[in-house]
């Protein structure tokens, strides 16, 4: 268990790092990350003040969901985690907040637009929004179909190019390599989620040309990238 004691750590300081980044109020938001045999993933315990938190407290369950290591209950979306780290095989941290913008957007049901380069440089168009669940889906395994979901929106998109979802009415999921990069880009989320919203507001609603929406997300990403350091 000493990887997973290593994770932990990974977890918990993703997890303060949403405190940090002002992405949550109370205990509204969760960090989980997933070993690299994909085999348990570990997550913030349900309900318990940021706080009051010690990497011991995250929870270890097993791909399946079943708790394997802790005194505490996981969070209440691990079932919605494991749907993406089961569909979404290159992904090792996944974060969901209820941060303010973002949130905005997914109660009004819309895409965040790319409108400009920041938005470009970390995702490959707009930030999509699920449809709205059915009462079937809200009446019966709620967090796995609430995964269900955001993975039934990704079947044309790939989830390493727009690493980000808006669930309807409900709010952001960002994911990564681990959890740092997916507190990373649920923090760059929230960041386009207002300035799209006051984009907007000026009056400007286009999307962004593709030839400078290319531009600028391949000189970060993909096997042509030359932004940064080697």
């Amino acid at each position: 268990m000493t990887h997973l004691n290593a994770l932990k750590q990974q977890v918990y300081d993703a997890n303060m790092g949403l405190v940090k980044h002002g992405l949550v109020l109370f205990t509204w938001g969760n960090v989980s990350g997933i070993d690299d045999n994909r085999e348990f993933m570990v997550i913030k315990p349900s309900g318990v003040s940021y706080d009051a938190l010690k990497p011991a407290d995250m929870v270890v369950v097993d791909i399946e969901g079943k708790v394997v290591d802790s005194r505490l209950k996981p969070s209440s979306d691990t079932a919605t985690h494991l749907v993406l780290y089961r569909s979404f095989e290159n992904i090792g941290g996944v974060v969901h907040t209820h941060a303010k913008w973002s949130t905005i957007w997914a109660q009004a049901g819309l895409d965040i637009p790319a409108l400009g380069t920041t938005h470009a440089d970390y995702f490959y168009g707009a930030v999509p929004c699920t449809r709205p669940m059915t009462a079937g889906e809200i009446g019966g395994a709620y967090e796995e179909e609430t995964g269900n979901v955001i993975v039934e929106r990704f079947k044309e998109t790939d989830p390493m190019q727009v690493p980000g979802v808006l669930v309807h009415s409900h709010g952001p999921f960002t994911w990564g390599a681990d959890p740092q990069e997916a507190l990373h880009r649920a923090v760059v989320m929230e960041y386009l989620a207002e300035m799209a919203y006051h984009t907007i507001a000026l009056g400007q609603d286009k999307a962004m040309d593709q030839v400078l929406l290319d531009r600028h997300f391949l000189r970060k990403h993909g096997p042509g990238a030359y932004y940064g350091q080697k």
